[in-house]
């Protein structure tokens, strides 16, 4: 539409995100010696991984995957898998069996190369996102959704995966990672046999403009608590882009604290798992926290009860695709003869299988009846909660009496 003929409000806000979207460009999409990589775009291998961190040179080839066939296929099916159960849960809340859903899109690679990069020991804190982290920890599909088809206030029990429950509140899980980090690091203190542990905190763009990511890294900083902060810069804290949120590059906010922070690019899952598998050793290690900004892209809506085609230009979007992360990977697997045609024809074959085993679970699933939802307020019963139980079920009992005399 030319933009004379839109309405004044309409102008203006198309004007906002020409801006926006001019002063993104100008500063973050190529950061240009910045950001480690190791996987071009086209697939092809971009080069050294040594980089400048807190003062030193850091090499990072040694936490490096690049030649081990076995393992890259693996990342690669773990984020086929996760893209086909993206697609299937957006699908499955259209039809109205979900009551939301929050995609993850164009973040595959951020999350599979660092939840692939942790150790059994260590304990991951997401927010409500991270569906391919939960992949890696060994947190089933079907439990995912128990918690968006709400029947269930969880899903699974986090102290089996190491992998807490979804963090709904923003930033709220980097507080927990931090205490849970001192605890671990005093526990090992008490206690040299245990082994060495390191906790994460998942977070976005948007969140760390929150007071609780400010005073989570005063905590880690003051205490060297064994912590890793793994922010996904997905450009868009639901529709107020990065160039708002900040005005460097976010790990750079990592010196302030005293501690390293490094950019890495999120669409590679070969670079992000060496720099989470550096930083979870520098942590591991009693060096302290660290900060790993994925620079990455939301190539789908914030939540299903999102329109991104209000806020952002489709131009970007299309400029995105070029660096899908599930592309990137596919074409260095086939240029470089590690996985061939038939790996692809049975991942695809596995993906529709799950996609078909996924519906019917969630097809299944039945809202727990109305005294577990009142048992699960307190951990011990409560005069005050079950009065308000015994209401409800003389409130429900009534509609049974009217169904009577119908």
């Amino acid at each position: 539409m030319n933009a004379s003929r839109l309405p004044a409000a309409e102008f203006e806000a198309e004007e906002v995100l020409r801006a926006a979207h001019a002063a993104d460009v100008g500063r973050d999409q190529e950061p240009g010696g910045e950001m480690l990589q190791v996987l071009s775009s086209d697939g092809s291998m971009a080069g050294g991984m040594a980089a400048e961190v807190a003062g030193s040179t850091v090499d990072f080839a040694p936490y490096l995957s690049a030649t081990d066939a076995p393992h890259l296929r693996s990342l690669y099916r773990d984020m086929f898998l996760i893209r086909r159960f993206d697609q299937e849960s957006t699908a499955l809340q259209r039809q109205g069996q979900l009551a939301l859903w929050v995609p993850l899109t164009g973040q595959e690679a951020a999350q599979i190369g660092s939840g692939r990069a942790l150790q059994p020991q260590d304990y991951a804190f997401p927010t409500y996102r991270e569906h391919g982290v939960a992949l890696t920890r060994g947190v089933r599909f079907d439990e995912i959704l128990r918690l968006f088809r709400g029947v269930t206030n969880g899903g699974w029990d986090p102290r089996e995966r190491n992998f807490h429950l979804y963090t709904l509140v923003l930033a709220a899980q980097s507080l927990h990672a931090v205490g849970y980090a001192m605890g671990m690091q005093r526990d090992q203190l008490a206690d040299p046999s245990l082994p060495q542990g390191v906790s994460v905190a998942y977070f976005g763009d948007g969140a760390s403009s929150e007071g609780d990511i400010h005073e989570s890294m005063v905590f880690a900083a003051s205490f060297d608590a064994p912590v890793v902060f793994f922010c996904q810069n997905n450009q868009w804290a639901i529709s107020v882009p990065s160039s708002v949120q900040t005005k460097v590059p976010l790990a750079k906010r990592a010196e302030g604290y005293g501690f390293p922070g490094v950019r890495v690019d999120g669409n590679d899952v070969v670079a992000v798992e060496a720099v989470m598998r550096w930083a979870l050793e520098h942590a591991r290690t009693g060096k302290g926290p660290v900060l790993i900004e994925a620079y990455t892209y939301r190539m789908s809506a914030h939540t299903t009860a999102d329109d991104p085609t209000k806020y952002r230009l489709s131009r970007d979007e299309q400029e995105w695709q070029t660096r899908d992360p599930l592309a990137r990977l596919e074409a260095y697997l086939r240029t470089a003869g590690l996985a061939d045609e038939s790996f692809f024809e049975e991942l695809g074959a596995e993906a529709r299988s799950m996609a078909t085993d996924l519906r019917e679970a969630v097809l299944s699933m039945t809202a727990p009846d109305l005294e577990s939802r009142f048992a699960a307020v307190y951990a011990e019963p409560h005069p005050l909660v079950q009065e308000e139980l015994r209401f409800f079920q003389q409130y429900e009992a009534g509609f049974a009496d009217e169904g009577k005399h119908a």
